[in-house]
């Protein structure tokens, strides 16, 4: 019979954790486009600097705290970085050619694929409840999709990238979950950072990008996006995987096309209909429905390995270890 090996109140207060993690990563993440328009670069020399930066900067954190990463980081790392790197310039891409509306609704739509995985190989419960306001979640961001794709600004083109850096984007985000047991959060940051970098390098010369240095304005804006999309986005929501669950995560990426609606509305003046108000105002009472009902969290199995969470980051920044539910 399956045992909780922490107590009640310590669970609690994890989850409670985790979800205001992942609520500050997708605001951060929904704020990112905005900032992707004000860079006068080309998308995947975006991508490269960007994550170049930021793995980097991860590294010398963990050299600093005593860790040297190995091999083995880049590893177990590999699926879910090339899929990031995927997803990262196909996105910039989008919001380079379309809103900045279009760009990330659309890969919102994420909890659509994300439930059925959680559910069937992660044996993750979702109470119906939870599933119908997911669902009018969804049906919301549709909504602001379409009120928007009538605007002067939108390319379907822009919006086909959109669409595959939805599925890239998925591949991200379950295997970020996937390697909870091998790898702490952190060095999974590390590791995803190296290989979206890689991938972006050969693309941008083969798709004929500027891949040349920033000047020193754009650095100031890459480094604010670092900060912004890698530490606050990136980071964050990798730790906060580790503590709720994935179709949760998921999920609360509905909060995106929120932020970065009002975003662009007060830095790009790009318009907004009464209609699409009132679908993000849907959008955010069906989520706070899901956020709510996580105070009694539905008890779920124990995840089969190697899905469980053996190591994770501590939120002082320290490794520790979490014994997973015996039978």
């Amino acid at each position: 019979m399956p045992t909780d090996a922490n107590p009640p109140a310590a669970n609690s207060q994890t989850l409670g954790l985790g979800l205001a993690g992942a609520c500050i990563a997708v605001s951060a993440w929904g704020s990112t486009g905005v900032i992707v328009k004000a860079l006068d670069l080309d998308p995947v020399a975006i991508s490269f600097y960007r994550f170049t930066v930021y793995s980097l900067a991860i590294l010398i954190v963990l050299r600093i705290r005593g860790n040297t990463p190995s091999l083995s980081v880049l590893k177990h790392s590999a699926a879910g970085g090339i899929s990031l790197g995927i997803d990262v310039v196909l996105f910039f891409t989008a919001v380079k050619t379309t809103t900045v509306v279009n760009a990330t609704t659309i890969g919102a739509l994420q909890p659509v694929i994300v439930i059925s995985i959680a559910a069937r190989f992660f044996n993750e419960r979702i109470r119906a409840r939870e599933v119908f306001a997911a669902v009018a979640a969804i049906a919301g961001v549709v909504v602001v999709v379409t009120q928007s794709s009538g605007s002067p600004e939108w390319n379907g083109a822009g919006d086909l990238a959109a669409v595959g850096a939805l599925f890239a984007w998925t591949g991200y985000i379950v295997m970020s979950k996937r390697s909870a047991g091998v790898l702490t959060s952190t060095e999974y940051t590390l590791g995803t950072g190296f290989w979206t970098a890689l991938v972006a390098l050969p693309l941008g010369f083969a798709a004929g990008q500027d891949m040349s240095l920033p000047n020193l304005d754009q650095w100031f804006v890459l480094i604010f996006l670092v900060i912004v999309g890698g530490v606050f986005g990136h980071s964050l929501m990798n730790w906060s995987l580790t503590r709720i669950p994935l179709w949760l995560g998921s999920t609360l990426t509905l909060l995106i096309p929120i932020v970065s609606s009002l975003t662009a509305w007060a830095a790009l003046d790009e318009a907004l209909t009464g209609v699409q108000i009132g679908a993000m105002g849907f959008v955010v009472a069906a989520l706070s429905v899901i956020v709510t009902s996580q105070r009694n969290p539905t008890p779920a199995p124990p995840p089969t390995a190697p899905l469980t969470s053996v190591v994770t980051d501590s939120p002082s920044g320290e490794s520790d270890s979490t014994t997973p539910p015996s039978s």
